[in-house]
């Protein structure tokens, strides 16, 4: 099969590669769309440790079986009978893998083997393309969730900013809007993204570089989809005392918060990776059931041109905030 393979930091190359072979439980999909993903842009830099060359990179896929069925993968593969895993917390199992990741490759391919418990069907109504925003939309969908359960007062009485606006971000905003927050924040400096997330729903989109976003301490809730020492200050000087900041970016681990004012303001901090099964199953069921809007802000390439979309996107040529590729 072909195969978009990571060789080096900022190289990549379509090769000619064996196909997968499915382990006990597994089946084989052909992969029809599939995501770049911040942590794919990160091994591209050779920024993750995690992640050697070579490697085939890629974990929002959707796709089809063998029967023609349509299918959209949850790539994290658990154990399922430790003490998280039982209590529905999958996210958080000590033996987890996620695909794109060793010991499994990804799904920058034609094709891709998953046990068979992480595949969610597809209705025909629905494109593979969107089917693959099933992925990223649940890191958003879990991170209001818990943010949701820590404020407070009601989600549907906060006021909410979200910092950045891929697909993290947006897809954060859209779960506070399809939950009923009524003033939701965008904060994202690229002007390109900017209009196009201000066509995606009912935000306040700003610059955050230009001073033009809510008050200093009059957020109840902030999502830090970017995770650099930067959007970390935001959010410390943006959250009201007794507010929530939930930060799922992975940009840099230094830097940023304001330890004193949280501890004075009894600011709650929740550190969040990825989903749980259910929180996929929900997203997914969202996005079919159209509760997360059109979701036509999707760029799509060819896998065949992958090296070039990932220079783009390092670049800031794509405004898009989220490019899938098509093998």
């Amino acid at each position: 099969m072909k195969a978009l393979v990571y060789t080096a930091p900022r190289a990549l190359a379509l090769r000619d590669v064996p196909d997968p072979i499915p382990r006990d439980g597994d089946v084989a999909i052909a992969i029809e769309a599939v995501g770049i993903c911040g942590s794919d842009m990160h091994a591209y830099l050779g920024h993750d440790a995690r992640r050697p060359a070579p490697l085939i990179l890629g974990h929002e896929a959707a796709g089809r079986l063998a029967d023609g069925s349509r299918v959209t993968v949850n790539p994290l593969v658990t154990c399922g009978t430790c003490e998280d895993c039982r209590a529905g917390r999958a996210n958080l199992c000590a033996d987890r893998q996620i695909i794109s990741m060793p010991p499994r490759e990804g799904a920058f391919a034609e094709r891709l083997a998953m046990p068979a418990g992480n595949l969610v069907a597809v209705p025909d109504r629905v494109s593979s393309v969107t089917a693959a925003l099933a992925e990223p939309l649940a890191c958003g969908w879990h991170a209001v969730r818990l943010g949701e359960r820590a404020l407070v007062k009601p989600l549907a009485e906060a006021r909410c900013l979200v910092l950045g606006g891929g697909a993290i971000g947006l897809g954060a905003a859209l779960a506070l809007a399809a939950r009923g927050a009524p003033e939701i924040w965008i904060g994202e400096p690229h002007a390109g993204r900017r209009a196009v997330l201000e066509r995606a729903g009912d935000f306040r989109v700003h610059d955050p570089l230009a001073g033009t976003g809510p008050a200093p301490g009059a957020i109840d809730l902030v999502i830090d989809g970017v995770g650099l020492a930067a959007t970390r200050a935001t959010a410390s000087a943006a959250v009201r005392p007794g507010g929530v900041i939930v930060h799922i970016g992975l940009g840099s681990s230094d830097g940023g918060l304001d330890i004193r004012r949280m501890t004075l303001q009894e600011i709650t901090f929740i550190g969040t990776y990825t989903y749980t099964p259910e929180d996929f199953r929900q997203t997914a069921a969202a996005i079919f059931d159209g509760r997360l809007g059109p979701l036509d802000w999707v760029e799509t390439r060819p896998l065949s041109e992958g090296a070039r979309a990932f220079a783009d996107l390092e670049a800031g040529a794509v405004a898009a905030p989220k490019l899938v590729l098509i093998p």
